[in-house]
This record gives C-alpha cells, sequence and structure tokens, in this order.
C-alpha cells in the first residue's frame, strides 16, 4: 500500500530522515513503523510567507518497498560501425545525443574545437587573470560547453520538449547528486560538473562512441547520402548524418553555412547587464528578514516587467555566484554568471536583460541573415572600448547607473578581472538603456531595497541566446533543405539551457534512430 502526502517541513527539519518520517507518520494517521519507506517526488522552498518552509510531495509506503529505479545507462548498446553519426559540440546536447544514439546501437563520432574539462581550466583561468582569450577554449567553448563552468542550474520552462527525468537521471548515474532528482530548481555547481561531463564521456567511449577535441570544423559537405566534415588540421570524418550542436556563440559554424549556402536566419535574443547585488541583502529581501543559518540556501529571485511594450527580465540568476569573463575573441567584453554547489560566495548576480528583435538591428539591415550577430558584436566591442583594453568590464552602481551619474567608487565585486567606472549606457542605443533603467525601477516595486547603489551593474551580458537560427522541419527534425544535416540546442535557436539543449539532442538521435530502422523503445 502507499499514499501520496504532501508535508509542510520548517526549514531545520528538512534533512531530518525521522523527523520527516514523524510528519509523514501523522499525516497518514499511523505508527512510524508502519512505514517501510518515503520518497521525495519534489522539493521546493516556499518563501512567500513570513513562516518559510519546504512543501514535500512525497510517497509513502506502507508494508511494501518502492520499486527499483532502472539504471538507464544499462541500456546502452555497443555501438555499430555500420551506422555513424556526426556530432559537432560536446555540450550537453551533443553529449546527450551520444547517449541516446548509443541506446539503439549507433555510433557517434563528437568534433569538439575545445578542450577536455580538465585542461580547459588553464584557459579560464587566462582569461581571468590575464585577459588572454583562447578562441577555441573558454566559458563558452570546451567539453560541457557553457553551462559546465557556468553554474550548472538544471531547470527549464518546457514540459514539452521530454521526459526531464531522464537526463536528471543519467546525470546523477554518472556523478551527480542526487539531490536533483526531488529539487523544484536543481542545480549541480561548477565545481562538481565537470567530473559529471567527464563520466559521460567516458560512458560514450566505453559503448564505442568517439570523443575529439581540438577539431575545429572548418568545412562541411553534404552530398546525398553522407556528411563529411573537415577539421582546422585537415582531418576528415564522414557519418551518415551530422548533428549541429555547437552553442549559440559559435559565429564561425554560422559564416561556414552560410558561405555553403546552408540556409540560416536572423533571430531574436537579448542583451543587458549583469547586476550584482550582497547575497545578504538579497537574502534579507527574500527571507523577510528572517536569518538564513545553515537550514536554508542562498536566496534567488526571479523578475521581469514590461517598459513600452519591450520585456525587461532577470536572466540566469545565481544565488551565492561569481560573475565571469564570457569572452569567446579579442576585443569583446562579455559577462556571465556562475556558483559553485555550495552557493557560498558574498555575491547575488543576475544578468537583466532586454529582449531583442531583427527590428531593433535595423542598422545593421545591410547584414541580411546577420544583422542581429552584428547588432550583437557591435555592443560587445562597444563595451571593450569603454574599458581599458583588458578584460576589466565597464561598471555602475545601481542608481548611478539609472540616473546617468558616473560612480565615483565601485564596491567590492565577484569579478576577478576587476572593474573599471563607466558610462555602462553608452554601450546600448538609446532604447537598450532607458528600457533596462525602467526596469530596475520597476523591480524595486516588486522586491523592496532591490534598488541599491550597494549593487552594480556590469556590461554586458550578451550571450543569452544564439542570435542566428538554423531552420529544421519540424517533423524530421532535420535542415529544411538538408535530410542528413540536423540544427540543434542552442545554437541553431531550438534551446535555452543545459536541460532542454540535453532534450532537443536526445529528440534528434531519436529521429535519426527512427529513420534508420534501429529505433529502440
Amino acid at each position: 500500500m502507499k499514499k501520496e502526502i504532501i508535508l509542510s517541513i520548517k526549514p531545520e527539519y528538512i534533512h531530518n530522515s525521522e523527523a520527516i518520517k514523524t510528519f509523514a507518520a501523522q499525516e497518514c494517521g499511523i505508527s512510524n513503523d508502519e512505514i517501510s519507506a518515503i520518497t521525495i517526488q519534489k522539493r521546493s522552498l516556499d518563501a512567500r510567507g513570513k513562516k518559510l518552509h519546504y512543501t514535500l510531495q512525497t510517497t509513502v509506503y506502507i508494508g511494501e518497498n518502492p520499486p527499483d529505479i532502472p539504471i538507464l545507462k544499462k541500456q546502452l548498446q555497443i555501438a555499430s560501425p555500420h551506422r555513424k553519426v556526426l556530432i559537432i559540440g560536446a555540450g550537453p546536447c551533443g553529449y546527450f545525443a551520444a547517449l541516446e544514439l548509443l541506446r539503439h546501437g549507433i555510433k557517434p563520432i563528437i568534433l569538439e574545437r575545445g578542450k577536455d574539462a580538465r585542461a580547459r581550466r588553464r584557459d579560464l583561468r587566462a582569461i581571468q587573470q590575464f585577459g588572454i582569450v583562447n578562441p577555441h577554449s573558454n566559458y563558452c567553448f570546451g567539453e560541457g560547453g557553457a553551462g559546465t563552468y557556468s553554474d550548472g542550474k538544471l531547470y527549464t520552462g518546457s514540459k514539452k520538449r521530454g521526459d526531464i527525468r531522464i537526463v536528471l537521471q543519467l546525470l546523477v548515474e554518472h556523478g551527480a547528486p542526487t539531490d536533483i532528482l526531488v529539487d523544484a530548481h536543481p542545480h549541480i555547481g561548477s565545481n562538481k560538473l565537470p567530473i559529471v561531463v567527464q563520466n559521460i564521456r567516458q560512458t560514450i567511449c566505453e559503448y564505442g562512441g568517439e570523443v575529439h577535441f581540438d577539431s575545429y570544423v572548418t568545412d562541411i559537405h553534404c552530398a546525398e547520402t553522407f556528411v563529411r566534415l573537415t577539421t582546422e588540421n585537415g582531418k576528415e570524418f564522414i557519418g551518415d548524418d551530422c548533428i549541429i550542436a555547437t552553442g549559440h556563440s559559435a559565429r564561425d559554424i554560422f559564416y561556414l553555412l552560410h558561405a555553403k549556402n546552408i540556409a540560416i536566419e536572423p533571430k531574436p535574443f537579448a542583451l543587458g547587464v549583469r547586476a550584482e547585488h550582497p547575497q545578504d541583502l538579497i537574502d534579507e529581501i527574500q527571507y523577510h528578514g528572517y536569518k538564513r543559518g545553515e537550514y536554508l540556501p542562498a536566496s534567488s529571485y526571479k523578475l521581469v516587467t514590461h517598459v513600452r511594450e519591450r520585456g525587461v527580465f532577470s536572466f540566469c540568476m545565481c544565488p551565492g555566484g561569481l560573475i565571469v569573463p564570457a569572452a569567446t575573441a579579442p576585443e569583446e567584453i562579455v559577462v556571465n554568471g556562475m556558483s559553485m554547489s555550495r552557493r557560498d560566495s558574498a555575491y547575488a548576480n543576475s544578468g537583466i536583460i532586454c529582449a531583442v528583435s531583427p527590428e531593433h538591428a535595423s542598422e545593421h539591415v545591410e547584414s541580411g541573415v546577420f544583422s542581429c550577430l552584428d547588432y550583437q558584436k557591435h555592443i560587445e566591442k562597444n563595451v571593450w572600448n569603454l574599458g581599458n583594453g583588458t578584460q576589466q568590464a565597464p561598471a555602475q552602481r545601481l542608481i548611478d547607473f539609472v540616473n546617468g551619474r558616473l560612480s565615483d567608487t565601485l564596491p567590492k565585486s565577484s569579478y576577478i578581472p576587476g572593474l573599471i567606472s563607466a558610462p555602462v549606457e553608452k554601450a546600448f542605443t538609446k532604447d537598450i538603456s532607458t528600457s533596462l533603467r525602467q526596469g530596475f525601477k520597476d523591480f524595486d516595486k516588486k522586491m523592496r531595497g532591490y534598488f541599491t547603489n550597494e549593487a552594480i551593474v556590469v556590461a554586458t551580458e550578451s550571450r543569452t541566446s544564439s542570435p542566428v537560427k538554423i531552420p529544421r522541419n519540424k517533423e524530421t527534425l532535420a535542415h529544411i533543405n538538408i535530410p542528413h544535416l540536423y540544427p540543434a540546442g542552442e545554437g541553431a535557436g531550438y534551446a535555452g539551457g543545459i536541460m532542454s539543449a540535453a532534450l532537443d539532442g536526445k529528440a534528434i538521435a531519436e529521429k535519426i534512430a527512427q529513420k534508420t530502422g534501429l529505433f529502440v523503445i
């Protein structure tokens, strides 16, 4: 016998299994001894009222045990050499496409322009401390993609893409904490996710797949029955199909596709700034003055408003996190956020961004399909010109930014390369600056105390999504003109984060398996 019940638990009891069992027994009207097991389906923190509590959706087993959870890795097959799929990119989209292909016995061959997760760290240190940007190995490029060293948040607003539990379970089987299976907003952390990513690679290779690092693709040849890729070092790889899973910042792949007369199109994206507050201040606002202590996590927020019919919203909020330099080329400044698993930094940061459509990029209309991309590049170059020729980022105190006043001083920040006091609005067109300024005022109505000069804005948050889309057939998921080429994930315009990218890669692999008659239910 089992019962589905919802429990309301004080924060101090959330890790006390015996207390949870007692509360469950009381709710069911039975004794503790009658409960054989309790499983938590979902765990979420409710901080809306003055009495903070966790809500647990649980299944209570009485006189029976919960069913065993199948090990998904055991469903993989050793790859057949007779069917090969090339995958450009070793991010979540590419790696989960590879795992799904192996479930059907199809051999994935992954080409990654960057380095493996361990070697990549040296290039992250180079940009953090010395301002040296490696165009193939940075916060955006390398094993695991942008998410590996950008927080590792695992939630998605879309439930239609597929079963997110499969992705979460596979992550757990490769070393992620089991908490991600139940948390409403699961998170691994940039100190733990690289290990998980490396374990996934080991599985892919163990079952006959291939992963090639430092393999920057410079040519794509799509024949009638195969696809051939050529890398910078002259190596050639041939597959029956090819998945493009390059992420939102691989601009060169867009130029390559356009040069090969493979259709692409401009796509709306968003840009703005990173806002950084003291974490203690955000905790005080969100927890209504309740001291966080050891039982509550670093608090987060999600904000949205509309200014003159344009959306202004928070993006990739990182409680207890850091701001990091995410440029992928020299002479540009791009910032992003990340958190470690403990989220124990003294700072909270979030992108605060505005929607940008092709109409907003009208000054680059002559760029055609690259109008939004050139607009993005123009803004990032403007930010560089506001700086001093390094990765030090232009910044202002929040109220100073809104009032158009240069900040005399800047507070301490998590951004390791350092900050420069500069008029951030000069990086943007007037409509963007106006929207951001009004947006911050609106946010203070929703979070009293948010609008403060204890906070800073740092330019620029511009890699929220791809400014180019690679169109694909809605039924087959292949490119609209090329049946063996599959645009996938964030870089192609079909995902926005680790989970949605992984699900998109998995869905494309399923389509390929169905097409080839190798699909396994």
